[in-house]
């Protein structure tokens, strides 16, 4: 069972690129309900097979291996699962999962699903939660028969309704995008801040799996370091006003 930070980490991280990926879709569902989907499949982040795949919405690969967008790369990944097929009981199967780079292309292609699948139509815009998950549930996501209970109840339990600006009108973030702080000075490696989130996320829509936790740690100088060599930037590993700026181009 996820512990409590674990749970905080996992929202944290997986909300604010929730949010991204909502607004730069014409056909939109539910942040609050991407995220708790997220939250119930991989186990708070805490599935290693999962993360590992950077795959927390559990989809399929499938039989025709259909492309509802370009996040999937036909990257894949074996594994237990259980389905439930007549409402009662529960079957242990093995079956193939979509694998991703990073986590980012895993909401795109949860988006990209929902809206291009016509069975999960009846989610696309919808503002109740339990109806947008109700249609998602009954177009053929789960075969579990508390699947909407279960999501329902993580909504509820840690208000992720808060995370639906982009769906109701209102502003979520300072930045139209990026909830957190931007930095204002130079953030470094052993810091703790909201700048650090600001900084993490930013990284994240570059394509790396960073946990938005606010610790400027080993992983996030690596990415720090990584972003500044590709970009022709010193690297080292310290985010100043010149790393600052490219990390926003492109997110504008």
């Amino acid at each position: 069972m996820a512990t409590q930070i674990q749970v905080k980490t996992f929202i944290e991280t997986i909300a604010p690129i929730a949010i991204f990926v909502c607004n730069q879709k014409p056909k939109k569902v539910l942040p609050s309900v991407c995220i708790a989907q997220a939250c119930c499949e991989s186990a708070y982040g805490t599935s290693t097979k999962m993360v590992a795949a950077n795959a927390v919405f559990g989809i399929k690969v499938g039989n025709n291996r259909v492309h509802f967008g370009k996040a999937w790369k036909d990257k894949v990944y074996s594994t237990k699962t259980k389905e439930c097929y007549d409402g009662k009981t529960y079957t242990n199967i093995v079956d193939m999962f979509r694998a991703y780079d990073c986590i980012r292309d895993a909401v795109e292609d949860y988006y990209d699903m929902l809206g291009t699948c016509s069975r999960y139509a009846k989610c696309i815009g919808e503002t109740d939660y339990t109806k947008s998950i109700t249609a998602i549930k009954n177009g053929g996501y789960a075969t579990d028969p508390d699947y909407i209970t279960t999501i329902t109840s993580i909504i509820k339990k840690y208000d992720l309704t808060r995370y639906d600006g982009c769906m109701t009108g209102k502003v979520l973030t300072n930045n139209g995008e990026n909830p957190y702080e931007e930095p204002l000075t130079n953030i470094c490696y052993g810091m703790k801040s909201q700048s650090v989130k600001w900084i993490q996320f930013e990284l994240n829509q570059k394509g790396y799996s960073l946990s938005v936790d606010g610790i400027f740690g080993v992983q996030t100088l690596g990415a720090v370091i990584a972003f500044q060599k590709e970009n022709a930037l010193k690297a080292d590993g310290i985010v100043g006003a010149v790393t600052r700026q490219t990390l926003k181009v492109g997110n504008q």
